[in-house]
């Protein structure tokens, strides 16, 4: 299984990635918008903890998969 972040989902105005759970809010965005081109002059940002959209899920959501990283929902 890797050891590095990866982006999870692409959705039209949405992404997911899987990240190393020390990794900062700049290092993701910074990393979403290198790896997924948001489209958007104001590029990706992150969704919050509160956002409907969570669903009722955390900002930084424990992977299940891999130990020490965490699921973040981005915005365009």
């Amino acid at each position: 299984m890797s050891e590095e972040n990866e982006v999870t989902r692409r959705g039209v105005l949405d992404i997911q990635v899987c990240v190393k759970e020390e990794t900062t809010d700049e290092e993701v965005v910074n990393f979403a918008n290198r790896q997924v081109l948001c489209g958007t002059s104001g590029g990706w940002f992150i969704r919050k903890e509160g956002d409907k959209a969570l669903g009722g899920d955390l900002e930084r959501e424990p992977c299940k998969k891999r130990k020490g990283f965490v699921h973040i929902t981005l915005d365009a």
